[in-house]
Formats: structure tokens, C-alpha cells, sequence
């Protein structure tokens, strides 16, 4: 087959491709406050969710970040999110993960106090996403009532957009999103000795 040959075989299996594609994305009329849920135990959960924080910015618009078990460590992405002050909140509810509080109590009234911040944010129109890091982990060990954080969700801003991350998401949360993605581990670099570096963890 010569180039030309080829080059018009592609081009015409492109136009075909194409029209499949502009048929399919004309077809979505609904616009709608998404409910999306990281989970799985590969890395990026968190990642990800800041990723949408920070598109969410790009649009001018206004960002609420509750983590819920992360402790007030420094993180990379909380001093970019600190460069907006006009369109993010950022509360690092939590003390810690649990093997390093040890104390169900306490961790409790952390997700308790964490959970009064979101429920906030979830009531603002104004609020284009709200991002609640690890609540997962939260729920997972039945810190929080599933069916009062799932009654606060199904409640929100029709427009509303709220991003869970943590592994272990709860059956009832996952049928309640309209996405969930489950990050699969292959292979991961603490395995090999590799510590938690600056930009890459945190």
C-alpha cells in the first residue's frame, strides 16, 4: 500500500470516528452537580481529586477542601490552593490515621468536627466543588453514620459537585455517585525501600 494509499484509508477512518463521537457527546443534554468517588488501593485518589480542584479554580470558580483523617502535615498542593484565598477554603480536619492516634474517641470527634465543616460547605450555592478527602477511610470505620453523610450529600445545591476520595467506599456511596474509579495498584515504589518524597506524596 503506498503512503497515500494509507494516509487516505486513515483520514476516512478518522472522519467515520469522528462522526461517532460528535453523535455520541450531542446526544448528553442533562448538566447536573456530579457525585464522584475515588477509591481502590492504588496511589492518585487524593491526586485526583485536587487535580478537579484546581480545573474547578481555572474556571474561577470556588473550591471547599475538608480532609478528614490527613493530619496538618505540609503538602505542595495546600500552599497552591493557599495562592487562591478568594476561591478556596481548605480545613485539614484531621489528626493523623488511626494506628497513630489510637484512640477511637478522639478520631471520632475529629470526623464529627470535620463532618459540621462539610455539611456547611454542602449547603452553599456557591460552591462549585467540594472535595472530601478521605471521608472514605472515615465511613470505613464507622466514625461517621453512613445515612446522615449520605442524606447531607443527596441534599446539597442541585449544581453542586463533591469528590470523595479513600479506599473502602462504602456500597451505598458508590451507587449513590454518578462515578466512581477504582484505582488499581501494579506496582508501587514504597515497596522497593522508595520513602514518601516532596512533590510526589505531598
Amino acid at each position: 500500500m503506498s503512503e497515500t494509499e494509507a494516509e487516505r484509508l486513515h483520514r476516512e477512518k478518522m472522519v467515520r470516528r469522528k462522526d461517532v463521537q460528535d453523535r455520541e457527546v450531542a446526544s448528553k443534554s442533562i448538566e447536573k452537580g456530579l457525585l464522584m468517588v475515588h477509591t481502590g488501593p492504588g496511589k492518585g485518589k487524593s491526586t485526583a481529586a485536587f487535580g478537579l480542584g484546581v480545573r474547578m479554580i481555572g474556571h474561577g470558580r470556588r473550591v471547599v477542601v475538608v480532609q478528614f483523617i490527613k493530619g496538618a502535615w505540609h503538602t505542595g498542593e495546600r500552599d497552591v490552593f493557599g495562592k487562591f484565598p478568594d476561591l478556596v477554603e481548605w480545613h485539614t480536619m484531621g489528626e493523623g490515621f488511626t494506628w497513630e492516634t489510637q484512640d477511637r474517641a478522639r478520631d471520632i470527634a475529629a470526623c464529627e468536627a470535620a463532618w459540621a465543616v462539610a455539611q456547611a460547605a454542602l449547603q452553599r450555592a456557591d460552591v462549585a466543588l467540594v472535595i472530601l478527602d478521605e471521608l472514605n477511610i472515615a465511613l470505613r470505620y464507622d466514625y461517621l453514620p453512613l445515612e446522615r453523610v449520605l442524606a447531607d450529600l443527596a441534599a446539597r445545591p442541585e449544581g453542586q459537585h463533591v469528590v470523595v476520595t479513600g479506599r473502602n467506599a462504602k456500597p451505598d456511596l458508590m451507587d449513590m455517585a454518578d462515578l466512581v474509579t477504582e484505582m488499581s495498584l501494579v506496582k508501587h515504589h514504597f515497596k522497593a525501600g522508595v520513602k514518601s518524597q516532596a512533590g510526589i506524596e505531598f
